[in-house]
């Protein structure tokens, strides 16, 4: 639901408030600059993948393992950069709401239980192994 006028300049005066009190603190709580940056990433991993496989090529032709050694490095270190920065990327971090209740899952039984870690998960499944 967008918001009335009213409210789009109280929110502005409240920004330029928060700008003037805490610059460092205002810029690094913009969603936008995060995801600019997780993009970035995301496309430096894509780029340093095309290039570590270039590399691993250029090695496996030139019949040289450390070539071919260090072009997969570089192509397994890009593609862990991408995957790290996936989600911010995307967006899919802002969009991720609220969890349910603590115990319920909304799949069922494989469903995920919100952002509870696993050992939590693992404790709980435990205690009720041990009580019944």
């Amino acid at each position: 639901m967008p918001l009335s006028e009213h409210e789009q300049r109280l929110l502005e005066q409240i920004e330029r408030a928060l700008v003037d009190d805490d610059p460092k603190f205002a810029s690094s709580v913009r969603t936008g600059d995060r995801r600019q940056k997780a993009r970035r990433k995301l496309q430096l991993g894509g780029l340093l993948v095309v290039v570590g496989l270039a590399v691993l090529i250029a090695g496996a032709v030139a019949e040289s393992v450390p070539l071919g050694v260090l072009g997969f490095l570089v192509a397994f270190g890009g593609a862990a950069l991408g995957v790290l920065h996936y989600r911010g990327a995307t967006g899919a971090v802002e969009a991720a709401g609220p969890a349910g209740p603590r115990g319920s899952t909304a799949g069922g039984r494989g469903g995920r239980r919100g952002r509870q870690p696993m050992k939590n998960r693992l404790e709980e499944r435990f205690r009720r192994r041990y009580d019944q």
